[in-house]
């Protein structure tokens, strides 16, 4: 059965990196009992940068407990839950071949997969390694972002039941694949009506280019 991990959460703030101040609000910290789900984010929880983090088709990023043991056996070191700035730490769920469309129920919440993550140099600045973004993304375990179709209330430990599956088949994986290693499945990207608006707007420039 797969279920939420854990439920992580944190405010921005203020950090040095490479010399100078960042405001960032990666450093997310797992917490107990139920936490409410609203359109842009979990409440307790906060981004930085509203350009490229949260917002409704970013309000929460899923990723897998199986592929942060991944990384943590590629880094020689352990890494706890929430270490990709993540705010559902998932097991027993193959987030990477989640279907663009796809909807979760979590508690009494319903979130729909819409894009996958493309790093930025935070999650370099997270775990310590200022190359580490251009390590993630070429691998392929991208995790998901999530929009909120109804609010509600979720909590570690609730099961993860997959309520719809779009037909068409593109994944958040061959999404990443597709941008890091093959621009040409442009139109096979486009496939996905689901796709968050803004990552579609990319993936056209994309198609026209390669025309």
């Amino acid at each position: 059965m797969p279920y939420v991990r854990s439920v992580n959460v944190g405010g921005p703030q203020e950090v040095t990196w490479l010399g100078r101040p960042v405001v960032t609000g990666i450093f997310k910290r797992p917490v107990e009992g139920r936490v409410r789900v609203r359109r842009h984010n979990l409440e307790g929880d906060g981004q930085a940068d509203l350009e490229k983090h949260g917002g409704e088709y970013k309000a929460v990023y899923a990723y897998a407990r199986e592929d942060l043991d991944f990384w943590a056996g590629e880094l020689g070191r352990d890494l706890s839950d929430s270490a990709m700035g993540e705010n559902l730490t998932t097991v027993g769920l193959d987030v990477t071949g989640a279907v663009i469309g796809e909807r979760w129920r979590i508690g009494s919440a319903l979130l729909e997969v819409v894009q996958p993550r493309r790093p930025c140099f935070k999650l370099g600045l997270r775990l310590g390694d200022p190359d580490f973004p251009q390590r993630f993304g070429p691998a392929v375990r991208p995790g998901a972002y999530l929009r909120v179709l109804e609010e509600g209330e979720l909590g570690a430990g609730d099961e993860i039941v997959v309520e719809h599956r779009p037909a068409h088949g593109v994944t958040v994986g061959l999404v990443a694949y597709a941008y890091f290693h093959d621009k040409s499945l442009a139109p096979r990207v486009l496939a996905a009506p689901e796709l968050a608006p803004g990552a579609r707007q990319t993936w056209e420039r994309f198609r026209r280019h390669a025309g």
